[in-house]
């Protein structure tokens, strides 16, 4: 059986330089604790080598000491990339560890079948083959085809199991713009109606009494006489859930034919993924991203305002 190859030395590697506080405790102890990494991601890296203590591979029982250091390999040019294809997409932020797009409404986040091609993953493919990387593309949560908006891409293993980690605790936070059909008279409000499949549609999700449970918060920026423009947060991440929550609150998202209906003033449902906050995955750093309302809702919510359509 062939062995596997370590990763070398163009890979990128975090460091942790032992503090005094944690003299003593074992490796593994100090990957789980003030490193974050993953159980999955250490079986991982033990298989390839890509965990070092003072240089060298060691058995993670092994007790610590000050001063001594720790590295482990971030996987940057692990795994194989999508076909590339010279999509337009935004970039809001770049580092070695982290990818912020702004993504355009009408494209797939990712291929959903085999041999799919035209996606987001495609253009971000060839974005990174034209800087000479070859890089999986991991996004760290989902947007729909036709909503736009802030999304993020973990550029390797560790940045990515980082990323889920703060998605699954919710330090990760996401703001939501939408143009919902007709004036909702609460400033502010919480839906909490539970979320499951259809199950006279499998592609689309229902409110049900035996659902997840799903919570999403809301905050009415301005009323037109058709429609309000609302902001979203969610304490939950359940498929569809803002589209799912408002149609059922009987104010369906602007232009969601799925849940709603098709609208003269937009072409496509009227959502948008404002802004992203996160602690960045090396550094620690609070950080926020924004991205502007696209102009095709723009328009809408210009033609909302002088009552002209």
């Amino acid at each position: 059986m062939k062995k596997k190859k370590p990763f070398n030395e163009q890979s990128a590697w975090i460091e942790y330089v032992i503090p005094s506080a944690f003299e003593g405790y074992s490796l593994q102890a100090i990957l789980t604790g003030p490193m974050q990494i993953s159980r999955r991601m250490i079986q991982k890296l033990t298989r390839s080598k890509g965990i070092l203590y003072n240089g060298k591979s060691t058995f993670l029982k092994r007790p610590v000491k000050t001063g001594h250091v720790v590295r482990v390999a971030a996987g940057v040019s692990a795994g194989p990339s999508l076909h590339p294809e010279p999509i337009p997409f935004g970039i809001l932020f770049e580092d070695e560890d982290i990818l912020v797009v702004n993504k355009p409404p009408g494209l797939n986040v990712h291929p959903v079948q085999p041999g799919q091609t035209g996606t987001l993953a495609n253009g971000i493919a060839w974005h990174w083959q034209q800087r000479g990387l070859t890089l999986p593309v991991r996004p760290v949560h989902r947007l729909d085809r036709d909503t736009s908006g802030v999304l993020i891409i973990g550029k390797s293993m560790y940045a990515h199991q980082h990323l889920d980690r703060q998605l699954r605790e919710r330090t990760l936070t996401r703001l939501y713009l939408a143009l919902a059909e007709g004036a909702i008279e609460e400033a502010l409000g919480v839906l909490t109606f539970p979320i499951g499949k259809d199950p006279r549609n499998p592609a689309k999700r229902t409110v049900r009494a035996d659902g997840e449970t799903a919570v999403t918060h809301f905050r009415a920026i301005e009323r037109y006489t058709a429609a309000s423009l609302l902001e979203l947060s969610l304490e939950t991440g359940r498929t569809h859930q803002i589209r799912v929550h408002l149609a059922h609150y009987g104010h369906p998202v602007l232009g969601d034919k799925q849940y709603g209906k098709a609208s003269s003033l937009i072409t496509r449902q009227a959502l948008h993924a404002s802004s992203l906050s996160i602690s960045h995955p090396r550094t620690g750093q609070p950080m926020r991203f924004e991205a502007p309302l696209p102009s095709d809702m723009t328009d809408a919510r210009e033609m909302l305002s002088r009552n002209s359509f």
